[in-house]
């Protein structure tokens, strides 16, 4: 049996317990969540120096170290080993893929290439000296109008067509 760790915080006297988590990468955290419930108050953190904000499976960042990990990768590594479908890939699937993978990956998202000649007229409809992110913004949310037929995202086919869609149309829209 696994005993879970717990850090106690003592607030006017009452003590109470939180969890302590263990991530992939980095140093344990404290699991606050309840803490506003148990107590009435909240943490301060002006800049988050010392607040994890969320749990991923896929990216790790230490700001102070200059370390920025995708799925257990520096970005550097894969900066410049890899193509803009292998990180694809990797973000998705959780490992880089091998040769066969890569081929048959490669094939998918080559079908799916073409956009819509309608679209082009959504970038008509930005000012000339727009942001491009906010351009890549608007086409992005735009995609969704061409494609009705895989709309439903609890579905796993449904979710797989759409990325495969998205990823291949990035550079075309970009």
């Amino acid at each position: 049996m696994t005993t879970q760790r717990t850090a106690a915080l003592t607030v006017d006297g009452k003590s109470v317990e939180f969890p302590i988590m263990s991530g992939t990468h980095g140093n344990d955290v404290i699991d606050i969540r309840t803490l506003g419930g148990k107590t009435g108050y909240f943490t301060y953190d002006s800049g988050f120096l010392s607040t994890a904000s969320c749990q991923s499976k896929v990216t790790y960042i230490d700001g102070d170290k200059g370390e920025l990990l995708y799925r257990g990768y520096p970005i550097e590594q894969l900066a410049d080993n890899c193509n803009f479908l292998e990180v694809t890939y990797l973000l998705k699937n959780g490992e880089l893929p091998n040769a066969a993978q890569k081929f048959e990956f490669e094939s998918t998202i080559k079908k799916h290439t073409m956009v819509h000649e309608q679209l082009s007229k959504f970038y008509s409809g930005f000012r000339r000296d727009a942001h491009p992110m906010a351009v890549m913004t608007g086409v992005v949310g735009a995609l969704s109008a061409f494609y009705h037929d895989a709309m439903d995202f609890s579905d796993v086919e449904h979710r797989n067509i759409s990325f495969n869609r998205l990823v291949a149309k990035m550079p075309t829209i970009v």
